[in-house]
């Protein structure tokens, strides 16, 4: 596609707008001369901050970038240069668009002039009229990326920490080319697994030798020669010694017969998880559709298109609100002590040896690397729970992410014993024993004899008092709270609760351990629940209660899609296990009986084992069992409609999270928000719940005002 002359006064109001607030990248050229005599211009990325700042791509340094490319086109032109390259600071490529920025845009005109003006900067890089190379030797997300793909050619530093297309994730497309070049360079199936399948799966990421192998990048080039390597085959390619080869690239057939057909499965796949609020998956399938024509100009436009609408749209400014929470707050935990207060932790011990068990001693050991032991009732039990977690570290190197090494050394570190004197030297002893709070005492009533005094007892226990498990213990003041969520290796939250004698010592070690871990840590209170358990409570309590009073299952199941919620109420039910939901809704029941029900239908089909959701081969919901219908039966006289159920539903979320609040389990709603979206899944499109209870009146309902002040596109001042 031609690209015209890049020109500044075009984005006049954009630039103007971003001019105070942007950190600029600058575009700094220099000529190099290749080994075959030829003149390669080579652009390097650098804001001039250190490498915890990396690059990123404001409206002002897509203009100068343009420019750049702009001059060097007419120097291509003159003869004076044979390739253009272009490069990032030491450690950093390109993070994406900066996204700090966003809120300054102020209107749907100027949203799509941010898309413009990124394809007409980055569209030079094809249109030179030399070839040109992007050497991408750090961190390249989103933009970063799209800067890449604009170039002839691209080679990847193989110690690159992340690739990825992450737009959807944040409520946007990949809008400066990504959605329409990358399904025409590696396949339509590997473009929806990048763009559309790893943003929805907790926003993951690529290692370089994966995109390599899509084919995203023509060479994976090894890190201690990264840019002397790369301009060899820089020049190698301009010799014509080097012949690129990209064997995903669509062919006719793939055009003409499996295009379609995977943008459909695809688009079934997103609506039987997330339904049909979120708008951006569904308008990035829209252009990926497209693309399938190969037509840049017209991919181009529909992206343009899309990022204004999506810019400023309410979405998106949710969206960034629970970035923000995601990557400021969730590192500046509130209510942390002191870290110099943290104790070492040289080895772990893990009280049982079941599937949660084997799961955190996985986790302890990769990421602390240092000896951790299990125990249970007897060897038998222990020695499959040992076997359990070298199977997950077997798993782990096969997929390459530890080396032989490590996967010798980190198998040796685990062991099992029913004799318990040798945790005698833990740090740090973690209990994984059945949920209920006398075992919790006898569990550590017995290591308190054993342990040293300073060691610390951290509770897994997913509602009960941490306060009333340390009760009868000699030095409650080391008992934490230390609450993981399932899958323990994929959910990145750890509630850490500060009961009424924990300590700061104690805190602050268990704060640090949860960093080590590559965690994100919320202090909460000692309440029920704490936080994430004490909602969702909410949640399957009023579930049960509508079908307990004769609404049918499948009105009270999907009366919450609006919400947004990852899974349904009675997905999320079967996800936990019915004994675990019965627990759960009799913990809270308990204390607050006027505020969460309790439901013999849930207790009889807990007793029954009851398989709740019919399925198909492939695991897709197909409707209800009839073991399901039959405990429930449909006696109640009170049916509500679907309306009627969700507004009864978000405002008792309303009440909830106020009363959370005003018993200080944590600070702030901001915490509300980060624990739900780190530990429920839920999506950032809704900015948190708190911003979506404000937006949909629940919050004036139940107590007559909001939880944040709105703004004119529904997003919050934070």
């Amino acid at each position: 596609m031609k690209t015209p002359t890049f020109d500044r006064s075009k984005y006049a109001e954009l630039l103007e707008s971003a001019a105070e607030a942007e950190v600029v990248t600058e575009s700094k050229v220099r000529d190099v001369r290749l080994g075959s005599g030829r003149t390669l211009a080579l652009i390097t990325l650098d804001n001039g901050k250190d490498y915890k700042r990396p690059n990123t791509l404001g409206p002002n340094t897509l203009a100068q970038l343009g420019e750049t490319l702009e001059q060097l086109r007419g120097r291509a032109a003159a003869g004076e240069i044979d390739a253009v390259a272009i490069t990032g600071k030491r450690f950093s490529f390109a993070a994406g668009a900066d996204l700090s920025l966003v809120d300054r845009i102020p209107s749907r005109e100027v949203a799509r002039l941010m898309g413009e003006l990124g394809h007409d900067a980055l569209g030079i890089l094809g249109d030179l009229g030399v070839p040109s190379f992007a050497f991408v030797n750090g961190l390249a997300l989103g933009g970063g990326v799209e800067v890449a793909l604009h170039s002839t050619y691209r080679t990847i530093d193989a110690s690159t920490p992340a690739v990825a297309l992450p737009e959807v994730y944040l409520g946007l497309v990949p809008g400066w080319g990504g959605a329409t070049i990358v399904p025409n360079l590696i396949g339509i199936e590997n473009a929806l697994r990048v763009i559309i399948e790893n943003p929805l799966k907790q926003n993951r990421t690529l290692k370089p030798k994966q995109a390599h192998e899509l084919g995203l990048f023509d060479r994976l080039v090894a890190p201690i020669n990264f840019l002397e390597d790369s301009l060899k085959f820089a020049d190698a390619v301009l010799s014509g010694t080097e012949t690129v080869k990209r064997p995903n690239e669509p062919g006719r057939i793939e055009r003409m017969t499996k295009w379609d057909i995977a943008v459909k499965i695809a688009r079934k796949s997103v609506e039987e998880r997330l339904g049909t609020v979120p708008l951006s998956p569904y308008r990035a399938l829209d252009i990926l559709a497209l693309a399938k024509h190969n037509d840049l100009a017209r991919g181009f436009e529909a992206e343009n298109e899309a990022l204004a609408d999506l810019i400023s749209g309410d979405q998106f400014m949710a969206s960034m609100y629970a970035f923000d929470l995601v990557q400021r707050r969730a590192k500046r935990p509130v209510g942390a002590p002191d870290p110099k207060l943290a104790k070492p932790v040289t080895k772990v011990g893990i009280v049982g040896a079941g599937l949660m068990a084997s799961q955190f001693a996985t986790l302890f050991v990769r990421r602390l690397k240092v000896p951790v032991v299990m125990t249970d009732l007897d060897q038998e039990r222990v020695d499959r729970g040992v076997a359990a977690v070298h199977g997950e570290l077997e798993k782990l190197h096969g997929k390459g992410r530890i080396g032989d090494d490590d996967l010798n050394r980190l198998k040796g570190l685990v062991t099992g014993t029913t004799d318990r004197t040798r945790f005698a030297d833990c740090d740090w002893v973690i209990e994984a024993v059945f949920e209920e709070v006398s075992v919790k005492q006898q569990v550590f009533g017995d290591f308190e004899d054993i342990v040293s005094e300073d060691a610390i007892l951290a509770t897994n226990t997913s509602s009960l008092s941490v306060d009333e498990i340390a009760s009868k213990l000699r030095h409650p003041e080391r008992v934490v709270g230390f609450h993981f969520f399932n899958p323990v290796a994929v959910m990145p939250l750890v509630e850490v609760v500060n009961a009424a004698k924990t300590d700061d010592v104690t805190l602050a070690t268990a704060m640090k351990v949860a960093k080590n871990l590559k965690k994100t840590a919320v202090i909460t209170g000692d309440r029920p629940g704490f936080v994430v358990n004490r909602v969702l409570a909410k949640v399957l309590g009023e579930a049960m209660h509508a079908v307990d009073t004769g609404t049918p299952i499948k009105v009270v199941d999907h009366a919450s899609d609006p919400i947004g919620l990852p899974m349904t109420p009675f997905e999320l039910l079967e996800l936990v296990g019915l004994k675990v939901g019965a627990h759960v809704l009799t913990s809270h029941h308990t204390p607050f009986p006027d505020r969460f029900f309790e439901s013999k239908n849930l207790d009889a089909l807990a007793d029954a084992n009851a398989k709740l959701i019919e399925r198909d081969a492939k695991g897709r919901a197909k409707g209800y069992t009839k073991e399901f219908e039959r405990i429930v039966g449909t006696e109640g006289k009170t049916p509500m409609s679907a309306d009627e159920l969700r507004e009864r539903l978000e405002t008792g979320l309303a009440e909830e999270i106020k009363i959370m609040l005003d018993e200080g389990v944590v600070t702030a709603p901001e915490d509300i928000d980060l624990c739900l979206i780190l530990g429920a899944g839920f999506p950032l499109m809704d900015g948190g719940i708190t911003p979506y209870l404000d937006r949909v009146g629940a919050s004036e309902r139940a107590f007559g005002g909001t939880f944040h002040t709105p703004t004119i596109r529904g997003a919050v001042h934070r």
